[in-house]
């Protein structure tokens, strides 16, 4: 062969010295050629080989510093997958006692009552013209309905409602300006302050964003002939919802809780709440249980549940619409979201120990501390974001079986009840086009996520035992086309800051972001769909609350070319 360093093959060609022993092996054993030059694995099968490979399985140990972390990541993880499960629940509920829904009254008046209507109102100068015309817009007797405008105002709002006011006064309609300069009790304060002055054995209250239909209280008027009845609550619909991708998840979100929590609990005769707007009292159910108190900060849900041990009767009809406008900008949802968070866990605080000693069944009192309590999966959020780090990486190395039969199924039930729960109910509002709610799903959850911080906040002060004051959400009346101007001098006066919270909420979406690279880098590819709506969820509230409203300059140039959904800064996606 001389110098040559390769052999001949069977046709001549020189080969390698390695194909030459394949080449040999082979004529011995064929299967050894075809396993020699099979393809390789693929990335899934290498993944799956390496996973299941036992040649490390015993080697790990659990130490009592891993067991201090994964118990009470277990806890939270129990616990965050209890509040999931109560949502299959309101689901089950709600379809369990279909034939209780509430739709015409089982009796009518034989003469109308007499109404009073109120319209609390503080800072509200855009949309309170909006508000008193469609009050005095309604379908009803004028010698049977007085209107009172609750005015806790402090700038041209005082204003510009009693111009309002005097205008209708010339047109006939009984209709008052009442204004405040203390704002003692807040929004309760000023509700308990005009029923001093109300001349309707009925009190029917709308905030200043909401633009009740016409026939609005002939639709829920009669259902108080049945003389148990203490409250009526009607759905919220929404004039902006298609304004942005912010308002679209809202209103999703508020679908959600008109349709399962207020339907599943008022079928299925348990404790629910009056949301503070769009539903009419029995003023006597209102002074039996001790009237309007000032010391939580959603005094509707406190006013409910006293009213209910008291034994008055709820309904919800969630046929009967009544739109309002959502918050258009990230702060003055978190504004409004962390009220609600922390009002009600001050309600369960003051209500529930009432409850528990009550005569009422056990399931209503189950429903009860799953309502009020629920925000208290806020700081388990914050908990769980805390411990998520290093469980992975203890259940990374005690292997992927346990972290699949365990740790995956809480996580669902902590994650995709909230899906089903959302998607259900919409599928109830708009069986033609429901499927659009899959599209908002992750941003849905996301969203839930980048709440945690400002949430957790006001539940650990309600905890706490400390006092804040009654936070309005701004209203800009921006749903029509033209409004664009006014709409940005709203923004400006009315724009509330977070402080420092939107830079945290960027730290911890910043921190969930090394933790998916680590998981990836580590072949934990389970936990990346999770870690992506925490990364997702912190960088969207934070960037939103800190950019609001920075790009009006470049919007103005074009306001002519825009036909509707005018956004006078940037609210969502």
């Amino acid at each position: 062969m001389g110098g040559d360093s390769g052999t001949i093959g069977f046709s001549g060609q020189h080969l390698h010295p390695a194909q030459s022993s394949i080449s040999e092996s082979a004529l011995l054993n064929p299967f050894v050629a075809m396993m020699a030059f099979a393809p390789r694995p693929s990335p899934v099968v290498q993944f799956l080989q390496k996973q299941t490979n036992p040649a490390f399985k015993g080697l790990y140990h659990a130490n009592g510093f891993d067991l201090a972390l994964l118990v009470p990541y277990f806890i939270v993880l129990v616990i965050l997958a209890s509040y999931g499960f109560h949502r299959y629940q309101l689901v089950w509920m709600y379809y369990r006692n279909r034939k209780n829904k509430t739709t015409t009254p089982k009796s009518s008046f034989t003469q109308l009552p007499r109404v009073t209507i109120q319209l609390p109102i503080f800072n509200e100068h855009f949309v309170v013209e909006r508000l008193v015309e469609s009050i005095c817009n309604l379908e009803y007797p004028r010698e049977l309905l007085d209107i009172q405008l609750l005015d806790d105002s402090t700038d041209e709002t005082v204003k510009v409602a009693a111009e309002v006011v005097e205008r209708y006064r010339a047109l006939g309609h009984d209709i008052v300006h009442i204004h405040r300069t203390d704002r003692t009790g807040y929004k309760a304060g000023a509700l308990e302050h005009g029923l001093k002055s109300a001349k309707g054995e009925y009190v029917a209250i709308f905030d200043a964003d909401f633009t009740p239909p016409s026939d609005w209280l002939m639709q829920v008027i009669h259902h108080f002939a049945e003389p148990n009845i203490g409250m009526v609550q009607t759905r919220w619909t929404h004039i902006n919802r298609h304004y942005s991708f912010l308002t679209e998840v809202e209103a999703i979100l508020l679908d959600g809780h008109f349709v399962l929590e207020h339907g599943g609990r008022s079928r299925a005769g348990v404790f629910f709440n009056f949301n503070g707007t769009a539903g009419m009292w029995r003023v006597r159910a209102i002074e039996e249980a001790g009237g309007w108190q000032h010391d939580t900060l959603t005094e509707d849900t406190d006013l409910s549940y006293r009213c209910q041990l008291k034994g008055w009767q709820f309904l919800y009809l969630q046929d009967v619409e009544c739109p309002a406008e959502l918050p258009i900008e990230m702060t003055a949802f978190k504004t409004q979201q962390v009220r609600w968070a922390k009002g009600l866990i001050q309600c369960a605080i003051k209500d529930l120990p009432r409850l528990m000693r009550s005569k009422v069944s056990l399931k209503e009192k189950i429903e009860a501390w799953y309502h009020l309590t629920a925000n208290l999966s806020y700081p388990l959020m914050i908990m769980l974001s805390v411990l998520l780090l290093p469980a992975m990486v203890i259940r990374f190395y005690q292997g992927w079986f346990q972290m699949m039969y365990i740790d995956v199924p809480l996580f669902l039930a902590s994650t995709f009840s909230i899906s089903s729960f959302y998607l259900v109910s919409q599928k109830e509002l708009y069986p033609t086009r429901w499927w659009r709610t899959f599209f908002y799903l992750p941003f849905l959850m996301a969203l839930g996520v980048g709440l945690t911080i400002t949430n957790s906040k006001g539940v650990i002060e309600a905890l706490l035992g400390k006092q804040s004051a009654f936070a309005r959400t701004p209203k800009y009346s921006v749903q029509h086309k033209g409004k664009k101007s006014a709409a940005v001098q709203a923004a400006k006066k009315y724009r509330k800051r977070l402080g420092i919270i939107p830079w945290i909420e960027l730290a911890v979406g910043t921190c969930f972001a090394g933790m998916m690279w680590y998981a990836v880098t580590n072949e934990n590819y389970v936990t990346v769909p999770f870690l992506v709506l925490f990364v997702y969820g912190y960088w969207y509230t934070g960037l939103m609350s800190l950019l609001q409203g920075r790009f009006e300059f470049f919007r103005q140039h074009d306001a002519s070319n825009e036909e509707e959904h005018i956004k006078p800064f940037p609210v969502g996606v």
